[in-house]
């Protein structure tokens, strides 16, 4: 990518602390500034795209909810570890957002092609 772009590593569970809430938050501000955005869900942080949460019971918001609003910032680009999928014993068909399937190499790859990092 020839303009920043940013890269946001997502690597915790939906819920039990606020990181994955504070990646998305990054990722819907950082695209305010249009920077192109690429959301990376690598080790738990696969959980946060499964379809038919309720966490409600839990007293959480539904992350679906921001995730389905990505597209309407511009954030188009969403890519899951294909190993975190795999050790999680989760398909992409259980997955409520269509994502980029990407193995080791290609993580190396996308965090090349962005001018900046982040991690949550």
């Amino acid at each position: 990518m020839s303009v920043d772009s940013i890269l946001i590593l997502v690597r915790s569970a939906p819920y039990g602390s606020s990181a994955a809430r504070d990646a998305l938050d990054a990722a819907l501000t950082c695209s305010v500034f249009e920077a192109p955005v690429t959301l990376l869900f690598m080790d738990d942080a696969v959980y946060q795209l499964l379809k038919g949460q309720s966490p409600a019971g839990i007293g959480q918001k539904n992350l679906n909810a921001i995730q389905q609003s990505l597209p309407l910032y511009d954030i188009d680009r969403l890519c899951v570890a294909q190993s975190a999928m795999a050790q999680r014993g989760l398909s992409e068909d259980q997955l409520a957002l269509p994502v980029e399937s990407v193995d080791a190499a290609q993580i190396a790859e996308l965090m090349a092609e962005h001018t900046h990092v982040l991690s949550f």
